[in-house]
């Protein structure tokens, strides 16, 4: 951890980045990458995957959480998500829920690849009064 007490996720952010460099998007030409440190501290990726059908296809994020889900993991302790462009690339309303079912406070770092624009925040900055498992429990 650095000096100022906040944690680097320089790691996070490259796997982010490398992950959107394999993106398939022929039709949007949007490539995006995720990348999620998990509790056991290992960082699972993912990137958007279009198909002909659109839009029915997979989003960053999702592969993210499935690439981190098989490995036995369902604990996000941080997310960084890397889209090509101007502005900050924010995960849409579906992987924002996505996201909830294994993080609440989890920290979510956002970055604009071509501007170099980055932004923490927290999923419960992202999806305020969230519905979650614990809504759930009996």
């Amino acid at each position: 951890m650095p000096k100022n007490g906040k944690p680097e996720y320089s790691a996070l952010i490259t796997a982010a980045q490398s992950a959107m460099s394999r993106a398939y998007a022929p039709y949007s030409n949007f490539q995006v990458g995720a990348a999620i440190l998990a509790e056991d501290g290992n960082i699972y990726t993912g990137c958007n995957v279009e198909n002909a059908a659109y839009p029915v296809g997979c989003c960053a994020e999702a592969s993210a959480i499935s690439a981190m889900v098989i490995n036995g993991q369902t604990s996000i302790t941080a997310i960084a998500v890397v889209g090509a462009g101007e502005q900050l690339c924010t995960p849409c309303g579906g992987c924002r829920q996505r996201i909830r079912e294994f993080a609440h406070e989890s920290t979510v770092i956002l970055v604009c690849d071509s501007g170099g624009l980055r932004h923490q925040t927290t999923l419960g900055d992202l999806l305020p009064l969230s519905f979650g498992p614990d809504n759930l429990q009996r």
